[in-house]
């Protein structure tokens, strides 16, 4: 075991993890964190998700020290995440979060957070996206319930929030 230095959702967190430990042991159990979830451990279902500097990434299948000196942003820092860029919030919730509540997009909520995840980083890079490019991007993330239809509605709802456009 080594000791480690993550940025958790804006945060400096000290933890301890072997060297092949997956961050997601080391957000869940040692940072109590409870957005990414354990959900297939071979980074094919996308329960997990977390961005590392923005861009999405698999923690059940990353070591946790592979990300040392990275941005780390979970479910929970998401709406923090969304604010420093620029972003407004609804409610205190990133616009993809209050969309899929609002849409109820989500059943059991297995996949919620991958799904969030996986839609804030697509709306950060591009903000207006049609339907096949939320469906392609979304494409790798299992939702067991199969509420893709309202997923992609709510993702479409929170790009016209972010566009500024009557929801």
């Amino acid at each position: 075991m080594a000791k480690i230095t993550l940025k958790v959702d804006g945060r400096t967190r000290q933890a301890e993890a072997a060297a092949d430990e997956p961050l997601l042991y080391v957000l869940a159990g040692q940072l109590g964190l409870k957005g990414p979830r354990f959900g297939c451990g071979l980074a094919q279902c996308g329960s997990c998700s977390v961005l590392a500097d923005g861009v999405e990434i698999r923690a059940c299948v990353t070591p946790a020290a592979s990300v040392q000196g990275k941005a780390i942003t979970t479910l929970e820092g998401l709406p923090a995440w969304h604010k420093g860029r620029g972003g407004k919030l609804q409610d205190g919730l990133h616009p993809v979060q209050a969309a899929m509540i609002e849409l109820q997009a989500a059943q059991c909520g297995y996949c919620y957070n991958g799904m969030i995840i996986k839609a804030a980083e697509l709306l950060a890079k591009s903000p207006r996206p049609s339907e096949a490019e939320i469906r392609s991007a979304m494409n790798g993330h299992i939702c067991r319930c199969g509420t893709y239809p309202r997923i992609v509605a709510a993702i479409r709802k929170a790009a016209d929030v972010m566009a500024g456009q009557p929801a």
